[in-house]
């Protein structure tokens, strides 16, 4: 009887290499379980130590709540799509432009799972929280829960604070831990999808774009602080030195401080009193102006937002409608539309598999096209490509049947 549990662990393991999946139900994520014993440490990420932190920068700071919001939101407006590579013409391992060979599936079961991936979630929000995440921490995981040996049945996103890999030797990664309420909850590899951006010191974890920004957001945080407590009723007045040139007695000299200090001295003044002649006022501070506030706060701006991506002609106050329409363009091109491209092509390698061989996900091309040079090409294109060719090209259409009176032009008209 004591060999059982032994026996039972080699033949789950031999299972685990042939392909098979443990699956377990959405509520693992929430019961408190031991990691086993023997098992190695997790490896920690660089910043795990401020990951719970980057939620309060997110909430604290406006730049940061609108560059991150507006990729999030962007990003998760956009269809994703599932198809269906002819053999000889890719792989499941790559996404490649869409062209010949490929046929869309509209009902394929993952396209279905990702509108209600669970009770609680809308692809949406999926997706929002997935690239939001990739934004604040640099990574993100979703689970997947479903019954042994199928395909998945939910998708629940895990918080990246509470996330930490179990390297192996071999594999690369052996599993995840999961904390809950102080204990650790031990999931398989291939019961979690994880979606990180290239850091250049580690090989687990994700790089946050806070950590390059982290300077800049620092010292907007600092300033907006200084700038609430100087309109504040501690605030209000410069700091400075009350000089009295006349002289008065103690008794005046202290209702003098007492009056000044009740009217504008707050609990952060710092005001000095000297008896002299006469009373005079010498500003020992400096103004908003003299430290040039508010181009320092734009400049802070401009900075989080390049690094986060954001053209600062999308919400500068002087941009014009030309500047706006190019900073959307490019925040398409060089911002969103890598990042869409990475999600795609890890959900393509980690997580199409489990419905067959010759997959590929993908979404839309949402990147803005010259419709000009479409057309030149398209014309250029006509005498040496096939309908079918053409459809699948420059249309995203699927071969034509050979019953299907469409087939009788031998190509189709371009769209001028």
């Amino acid at each position: 009887m004591a060999s059982q549990p032994k026996q039972a662990s080699l033949v789950e393991r031999a299972l685990r290499r042939l392909g098979y999946v443990r699956w377990r139900p959405a509520s693992v994520i929430h019961r408190v379980e031991t990691f086993p014993a023997g098992e190695p440490l997790p490896a920690l990420a660089p910043e795990m130590g401020r990951a719970g932190q980057y939620a309060g920068v997110y909430m604290g700071s406006p730049w940061v709540y609108v560059a991150i919001n507006r990729i999030a939101e962007a990003a998760a407006l956009v269809p994703f799509r599932v198809y269906r590579v002819a053999r000889g013409e890719g792989s499941a391992g790559e996404v490649a432009p869409a062209g010949a060979g490929e046929v869309a599936l509209p009902e394929h079961p993952f396209t279905r799972l990702l509108q209600r991936p669970n009770p609680l979630l809308s692809r949406f929000e999926l997706i929002e929280h997935t690239v939001g995440s990739l934004e604040l921490h640099g990574n993100a995981y979703w689970f997947l829960a479903g019954q042994p040996g199928g395909a998945p049945q939910e998708i629940w996103p895990l918080r990246p604070d509470r996330v930490q890999i179990v390297p192996d030797a071999v594999r690369g990664v052996r599993g995840y831990l999961y904390e809950v309420d102080g204990r650790s909850i031990p999931l398989d590899a291939a019961e979690v999808v994880h979606f990180r951006r290239w850091h250049p010191a580690n090989d687990y974890y994700g790089l946050s774009a806070l950590e390059a920004a982290r300077l800049a957001v620092e010292t907007d945080r600092a300033m907006a602080d200084w700038n609430r407590r100087y309109f504040g009723e501690g605030m209000a007045v410069p700091a400075g030195i009350v000089a009295i040139r006349e002289r008065v007695s103690d008794a005046d000299f202290e209702r003098i401080k007492h009056e000044w200090r009740a009217a504008y001295g707050g609990g952060e003044r710092k005001t000095a009193f000297v008896r002299g002649a006469s009373m005079e006022w010498h500003n020992v501070g400096l103004s908003q102006h003299e430290m040039d506030f508010l181009n320092a706060r734009r400049f802070n701006r401009e900075e989080i937002f390049q690094i986060f991506g954001i053209p600062v002609g999308l919400f500068s106050e002087n941009a014009t409608e030309a500047n706006a329409l190019v900073g959307e363009r490019v925040f398409v091109e060089r911002t969103l539309w890598p990042k869409l491209v990475r999600i795609a092509e890890k959900i393509t390698t980690d997580l199409l598999p489990f419905y067959g061989t010759g997959l590929v996900g993908r979404f839309d091309d949402i990147r803005p096209q010259d419709r000009a040079q479409q057309l030149a090409e398209l014309r250029l294109a006509r005498g040496v490509l096939t309908v079918d060719e053409l459809r699948a090209r420059y249309f995203g259409l699927g071969p034509l049947l050979a019953s299907d009176p469409e087939t009788t032009p031998e190509t189709p008209k371009s769209p001028e």
